[in-house]
């Protein structure tokens, strides 16, 4: 996501960093550069111009901070304005008591509500909650079968009916809820154009009839200020309380995510990075602002990590990694949770430095099951001392997998290495961590931190080792 931007400010940035101080004219250019930058993202000009001249005040207004390069601190004046303009952070939802709390979502066709619905539902789970789905889209052909579908794959129940009045089956839906003690209700509603009156005339009485809590507006981002229109639009006829942004993974622009606040004036409360059913994150400007800017997202790495990974499991495995003994079952363990967090490109994005390093570098997530087949090929003391497997056992894997020479070969490489450079952060001690996860160093640092410790210590054992030798 806003991959096309953050190649963009980059450029401005590496451009002052040559600069000795801060001036009127050096500004001027970065500020001319961003300005372009963001109209090619497809951000509303009347945003860039105002956006533009924050930064440029805020940058002559600043003290400059002797550590800082010009550069540095352009990026640090930015971050702070794109996270005024996204922001403040609003990602809670008001729940009502007694319940239960309605949420209806409203949109264009194709924004991809029906989904979202799902998606909703299930962090709703996620927080305590029970909520009720109510199929209420009676235009588009399917759409209540696919809710249906979303539901028992969750196993959240669906409320639907073969009647074609709208506001009936959202009254009953929610008189359903209230009668069975469901404290949620998400209200997929039908698409419709802000033009179409008689559509717009409908969920007005939708909303009317059912007085939701809170209604939130599904608009695909890959639209871009298409999506901040029907945004205003819809805000004038259903009083918005905040917006959910789709398919963000998809878009390389990122123009509806900085328009759509500073236009509407209603908070972003969700955002959906891909087409999972737990691929939606709540929204958080800091974190987004540096996204763009290619600082990668820390917070959110160890929140995924935290959902994901067994906090027992993982110290098992850092006790196995100082002892040596970290074998290919572990390994497979690994890659299975970083899969369920989303894959391993989009986990390495979130990493300071990272990001930048991998351009368009696409890690390709099906490789895992190839893994899984190849390991489970091995035997038992293959898989906890790899360090065994030579060319003929390489062949007897092969054989007994249905893979190439070379998968097989593939397979032990990429495992050697990524040993390795776990073993070489974890021989840097707590401070290479510290620095990844604060966001102050990226991972080559914290890594070469690791081998400077390495050095330093193989140094002293050649040291001690000359010293008893001029002792005999």
């Amino acid at each position: 996501m806003f991959d096309a931007l953050t190649g963009k400010f980059n450029q401005v940035f590496r451009s002052l960093s040559g600069r000795g101080r801060i001036t009127e004219a050096n500004v001027s250019d970065a500020m001319r550069d961003v300005r372009k930058a963001l109209l090619e993202a497809d951000v509303n000009y009347h945003v860039v111009k105002q956006f533009c001249k924050d930064c440029q005040k805020a940058a002559m207004g600043a003290e400059v901070i002797k550590s800082l390069h010009p550069g540095q601190m352009m990026v640090k004046i930015v971050n702070d304005e794109l996270t005024k303009l996204m922001g403040p952070v609003d990602s809670k939802i008001y729940f009502v008591s007694p319940g239960p709390t309605v949420i209806m979502l409203a949109g264009l066709q194709g924004g991809g509500k029906t989904t979202t619905a799902a998606k909703l539902a299930k962090y709703l789970v996620s927080k305590g909650k029970k909520p009720l789905m109510i199929a209420d889209d009676l235009q588009r052909p399917a759409a209540i079968e696919q809710l249906q579908t979303l539901g028992e794959q969750l196993d959240i129940p669906v409320y639907s009916e073969s009647n074609k009045d709208a506001v009936k089956v959202a009254k009953n839906g929610v008189k359903h809820a209230k009668k069975n003690g469901f404290d949620v209700v998400v209200l997929d509603t039908a698409g419709r154009l802000h033009i179409d009156e008689d559509m717009m005339d409908e969920i007005s009485n939708v909303a009317r009839a059912v007085t939701p809590h809170q209604i939130y507006l599904v608009c695909d981002a890959m639209t871009g200020q298409d999506a901040v229109n029907s945004a205003k639009e819809f805000n004038e006829r259903l009083e918005l309380d905040g917006v959910i942004l789709t398919k963000l993974d998809g878009d390389a622009r990122g123009g509806a995510a900085l328009s759509v606040k500073a236009v509407t004036g209603k908070p972003i409360k969700f955002i959906g990075v891909g087409e999972k059913l737990d691929n939606l994150e709540e929204f958080h400007p800091d974190r987004m602002a540096s996204r763009i800017l290619g600082m990668g997202d820390v917070v959110t790495l160890v929140e995924k990590a935290q959902e994901h990974f067994d906090a027992e499991e993982a110290e098992k495995m850092q006790k196995k990694m100082a002892k040596g003994s970290f074998g290919f079952d572990d390994f497979l363990k690994q890659m299975q949770a970083m899969k369920k967090m989303g894959g391993m490109s989009s986990m390495l994005k979130l990493l300071p430095g990272i990001g930048q390093q991998m351009g368009d570098m696409d890690i390709d997530d099906g490789e895992i099951g190839k893994m899984e087949g190849i390991v489970h090929s091995m035997t038992t003391q293959e898989r906890r001392e790899p360090d065994i497997i030579d060319s003929s056992r390489r062949r007897r894997i092969a054989k007994g997998c249905g893979r190439e020479l070379q998968d097989v070969a593939g397979l032990i490489k990429t495992f050697k290495r990524s040993r390795d450079m776990m073993k070489t952060m974890s021989a840097g001690g707590m401070g290479g961590f510290k620095g990844l996860l604060s966001g102050k160093t990226d991972m080559l640092s914290a890594m070469n931190s690791g081998r400077k410790v390495k050095q330093r210590s193989k140094r002293k054992r050649v040291i001690k080792r000359r010293g008893k030798v001029r002792r005999r």
